[in-house]
C-alpha cells in the first residue's frame, strides 16, 4: 500500500527547518495512525518535486526518520513505515468537557495568584517601539557559538556529565569558572562550597528568604524595589519593611532597629538604575556588625557598566562573611536561561542547597554546561563587549532624544545599564500613559508594580534601551512626548 502523494504537506505553521517540518509532518502520520505500519513512502524525488524543495532535503529528512525507527529502507524499493514505529497510547475520547465538582475557594491551602509583577506582553517584539526592560536582542547574541557550546554539551565526552542524576550538585566547570573568574572581576574570593547555581536571580532570592527568614523576623527592602523580592518576602511570611531610596540608592539611615535581613540592589538599584557610593555601602557594612543582621546583594546588570567601572560588590568589602551575594545570566545571555548564582558562607550554602533540592533538585546539566564551554571558551566576554558598545550608542541616542524633548529623568546611573527611570509631570498617571502609548506601538513600563503602594508611583515608569535598535530611538521618544503634551492639554 502507498501513501497517496496529496497526503503530504508542510505546515506553515511550525518554526522549523524544511528538513524538520518534513521529519515532523511524517511522523505525526505514523503517531496519529494515518500512515500504517507497512505503508510505502513516496520516493525522495517525487515527494521533493511535490513540495518544491530540494531532493537532498527529503533524503537527509527520511534517514533521520530511519534512525528514530519510524522509517526503514528497503534497498531500491523506497521507504516504508516501519512495523515497530513508535505508537502514541490511544484512550476513549471523553464524553463533553471533564467535570469539576471541587470547591477550590476551599480546597486551597494557600493563594500564589494576586501577586503585583511587571507585565511583559508576549507579543512585544511586533510593536515597533518596544523599550521593554530585561529581554534578549536577537541581533547581538550569538548563535553560532551558543549552539556549538550547546552540541559540544551533548557530545560522547560530555554526555555522562549533563544527563546524570547530580542530586545536589552543581557541574564543576560551571561553578570553577564562577569562582576563578565572575567573582574576582567584583573582588570576591569564594570556594566551591561557598557557590550554589540556581534557576536564575528570582530563585536565589527565594531560596535566601526561605532559609534565613521566618515569621518572627524582619526582612527590608528598597522602595521602589524589585516587585519579584517582594512576592518571595511575603512568601516567607516575615515582617517587611519598605526602606525608601534617593540619589544614592536605599537611605541606611532608615533601617529599623530591628532588621534581621537587608535585601539591596547597590551596584545598580532597581529600577531607578542609581548606584550606592562607597561611603554608603561601607555604613551598611558597619551597621550589620554593630546590629547583628545580614545583607544579600542583588548584583544584577554588573556587567552593563559601560560608562565608568563598576563599584566594589559589597560582599568584596565584607570582613564578617554578613554579605550573601546573588549573580545572574539570565540579563547578560538571555532571560530564558534562567540560570544564577549565590554566593555565602558554607554553612548557609548548605541550606539553601538542601531546600533546592526538594525543590527542583539541581538546574538542568545541559543548561550548566553549556553555559560553562560559552564562558570558558571566551564566547560570553566577547558577548558582553559588543553588549555594552551597542547599549552605550542606544543609550546616547535615548538622552539625546530624552532631553530634545524636555523628558524628566528621575533616576541616575553612573555606571551603565539598559534603561531610564522616568517621571511623568504633575497630574498625569503613567499607567494610563502606558495604555494610550500601546495603541501607539510603544511600550513602557509603569512604575506602580515597583511601589510598596503602587500608587506612590503612579507618575514613574521605565524605558529601556536593550531590545530596540537606534533608528527606532527617536521616533518612540517622540511618540512618548508628544502623549504626554496631550495628556497634558486634556
Amino acid at each position: 500500500m502507498s501513501i497517496p502523494i496529496d497526503t503530504f504537506f508542510l505546515d506553515p505553521k511550525f518554526e522549523g527547518t524544511l528538513q524538520q517540518k518534513i521529519q515532523r509532518m511524517i511522523s505525526e502520520g505514523v503517531l496519529s495512525g494515518r500512515f500504517i505500519p507497512g505503508a510505502k513512502l513516496p520516493s525522495s524525488r517525487k515527494l521533493a518535486a511535490h513540495l518544491a524543495i530540494s531532493r537532498i532535503t527529503v533524503t537527509l529528512a527520511y534517514s533521520e526518520l530511519v534512525s528514530d525507527d519510524y522509517l526503514i529502507a528497503k534497498g531500491r524499493s523506497g521507504y516504508y513505515v516501519s512495523p515497530t514505529a513508535p505508537q502514541r497510547s490511544r484512550f476513549d475520547a471523553p464524553r463533553g468537557v471533564m467535570a469539576d465538582k471541587v470547591d477550590w475557594n476551599r480546597a486551597i491551602g494557600q493563594r500564589y495568584t494576586g501577586q503585583v509583577l511587571v507585565e511583559k506582553p508576549v507579543d512585544w517584539r511586533s510593536y515597533p517601539y518596544p523599550f521593554i526592560y530585561g529581554q534578549a536582542d536577537e541581533r547581538i547574541f550569538d548563535h553560532s557559538n551558543w549552539r556549538q557550546c550547546a552540541l559540544q554539551a551533548l557530545g560522547k565526552r560530555e554526555f555522562a556529565t549533563v544527563t546524570a542524576d547530580s542530586y545536589e550538585r552543581d557541574d564543576p566547570e560551571l561553578v570553577k569558572y564562577i569562582a576563578l573568574n565572575s567573582l574576582p572581576r567584583r573582588g570576591i574570593q569564594a570556594k566551591p562550597e561557598q557557590i550554589l547555581i540556581t534557576m536564575g536571580g528570582q530563585n536565589a532570592l527565594w531560596l535566601a528568604a526561605q532559609v534565613l527568614l521566618n515569621q518572627r523576623r524582619t526582612a527590608v527592602m528598597e522602595n521602589p524595589g524589585y516587585p519579584g523580592l517582594r512576592v518571595a518576602l511575603n512568601l516567607a511570611r516575615c515582617n517587611v519593611v519598605n526602606v525608601p531610596v534617593d540619589h544614592a540608592g536605599m537611605r541606611v539611615d532608615a533601617l529599623p532597629a530591628e532588621t534581621d535581613v537587608v535585601f539591596t540592589t547597590p551596584s545598580h538599584h532597581c529600577p531607578t538604575s542609581v548606584t550606592m557610593p562607597l561611603e554608603r555601602r561601607q555604613k551598611l557594612l558597619e551597621m550589620a556588625s554593630k546590629q547583628d543582621f545580614l545583607i544579600v546583594e542583588d548584583d544584577y546588570e554588573f556587567e552593563m557598566s559601560f560608562l565608568n567601572p563598576p563599584a566594589p560588590a559589597l560582599k568584596s568589602l565584607d570582613e564578617e562573611g554578613r554579605v550573601i551575594y546573588v549573580g545572574s545570566f539570565s540579563k547578560s545571555l538571555f532571560p530564558g536561561l534562567r540560570l544564577g548564582y549565590m554566593v555565602g558562607s558554607e554553612t548557609f550554602i548548605r541550606e539553601a542547597r538542601a531546600l533546592r533540592m526538594v525543590i527542583v533538585r539541581h538546574p538542568p546539566g545541559h543548561l550548566q554546561r553549556t553555559v560553562a564551554n560559552f564562558l570558558s571558551l571566551g564566547h560570553f566576554d566577547a558577548l558582553v563587549a559588543r553588549m555594552g558598545q551597542t547599549y552605550r550608542r542606544r543609550r546616547d541616542v535615548m538622552q539625546e532624544a530624552i532631553d530634545r524633548r524636555g523628558l524628566h529623568i528621575a533616576g541616575s546611573d553612573v555606571s551603565g545599564g539598559s534603561s531610564f527611570w522616568m517621571q511623568t509631570p504633575d497630574g498625569i498617571d503613567a499607567r494610563d500613559l502606558s495604555q494610550a502609548l500601546r495603541q501607539r506601538g510603544v511600550l513602557i513600563e509603569p512604575g506602580h508594580f515597583f511601589f510598596e503602594n503602587p500608587e506612590d508611583g503612579r507618575r514613574y515608569f521605565r524605558i529601556a534601551y536593550s531590545s530596540i535598535d537606534s533608528a527606532r530611538i527617536p521616533g518612540g521618544i517622540d511618540i512618548i512626548a508628544d502623549t504626554i503634551e496631550e495628556f497634558g492639554r486634556a
